[in-house]
């Protein structure tokens, strides 16, 4: 395994200064390292990778350096459009060293919506002409990888990507832990949430532990999961696939249950829905200011006015919530007032370190779920 010190001073040495990107499990522990060792400035947690992409690329325009972008694979296809039409040699070719997780990794266990991103990761960059290593597991290997990529990326000016497997870093906690004092974590929201939602309204659950928690608690509650939608991958879209769902149904009441993470990945998404004006559209998001499924890096959620946001995006009601009873009246609100309407729930970042995972497929839950809508 490598030490996250020694790999942040060889990527000094090579005078990579500037780190940007979203957070990703597999890197959690770099990641951790460079927010603890880097001036906020010099570290921007993105609202999406291909944001990041941008961020690197004007930071070589100004400095004439290379910058570090960091992602899970998953977030491979939000880089896409910037890596093709921005940095490419064949338009503006910029230099930007990419630090990928390899979820789903071919022949290692791995949740469903990994598996095909696992299994394309390294074909993508071959179709994009990016070259790659997969970074070794000691630190002497590394910097023969690092001279390799490097002289590349001089030479060539164009992106160079450093794939990172499961287990790839030593571990390493942050020193900078954010605390808040809310009454809330996630997990206790929610069933708030739930608790006052009829049987046959229907709900979409973001990507993450909100999915997983949100099926816990029905099986704790010993109900099916028919009315849920976990929304296991495509971070940031749960909130479309709820205004698809409720443009079709408009006799149905329809909750997404979001992130702040997840929204703010995605944030244009908000104007669509505000300006679709559905009366049965229901906006809860759940806010703990954090990238809690993947090392619990900061997100920008404690840093925005969602709820002004999306009065500004049409949203005909927008409430905040924090308390026991705060979310109960909201709810209250929410459920009787036309839609497009918005509930932030401000909480603590965390979950139970026994949390499970659905024990349904995702062709599983899509099967219950379509019956339940019919």
């Amino acid at each position: 395994m490598i030490n996250c010190k020694q790999f942040y001073d060889l990527l000094i040495e090579k005078q990579i200064y500037f780190f940007t990107g979203v957070p990703d499990s597999l890197l959690k522990d770099f990641c951790a390292y460079v927010t603890d060792n880097t001036s906020a400035d010099k570290n921007i947690i993105t609202a999406n990778e291909g944001n990041a992409i941008a961020l690197a690329t004007g930071y070589h325009l100004a400095t004439g350096k290379i910058g570090l972008v960091y992602m899970q694979n998953s977030g491979q296809g939000n880089t896409i459009n910037p890596l093709t039409s921005l940095a490419d040699q064949e338009v503006y070719s910029i230099p930007i060293l990419l630090l990928i997780g390899w979820r789903g990794e071919p022949n290692k266990k791995d949740e469903p919506q990994h598996i095909k991103q696992g299994k394309i990761t390294l074909k993508l960059l071959d179709t994009l002409e990016i070259p790659y290593s997969v970074l070794p597991d000691s630190i002497e290997q590394t910097k023969k990888v690092l001279e390799t990529t490097f002289n590349f990326m001089k030479e060539k000016n164009s992106p160079y990507a450093l794939i990172v497997k499961k287990d790839t870093f030593e571990s390493y906690s942050s020193e900078k832990e954010m605390k808040t004092s809310f009454e809330h974590l996630r997990e206790s929201a929610l069933k708030l949430v739930i608790n006052t939602l009829d049987p046959d309204d229907i709900v979409v659950s973001t990507t993450g532990m909100t999915s997983r928690e949100l099926f816990e608690y029905r099986e704790d509650l010993k109900q099916d999961h028919s009315r849920d939608f976990l929304t296991v991958g495509s971070m940031g879209h749960s909130s479309s696939i709820a205004l698809g769902i409720a443009l079709s149904k408009p006799n149905r009441q329809v909750y997404c249950l979001d992130g702040d993470g997840a929204v703010i990945m995605h944030m244009g998404s908000l104007a669509i829905i505000g300006t679709q004006k559905l009366k049965n559209f229901k906006h809860i998001v759940i806010n703990n200011g954090a990238h809690d499924s993947v090392g619990g890096q900061p997100t920008a959620g404690f840093e925005i006015d969602i709820t002004s946001i999306a009065k500004a995006c049409g949203y005909k009601l927008a409430l905040e919530a924090e308390t026991t009873e705060e979310i109960i009246e909201s709810m209250k609100k929410l459920k009787n007032t036309e839609g497009p309407a918005l509930l932030e729930i401000k909480v603590n970042k965390g979950a139970r370190k026994d949390l499970g995972r659905p024990t349904t497929t995702p062709l599983e839950n899509k099967k219950v779920f379509m019956e339940f809508l019919k």
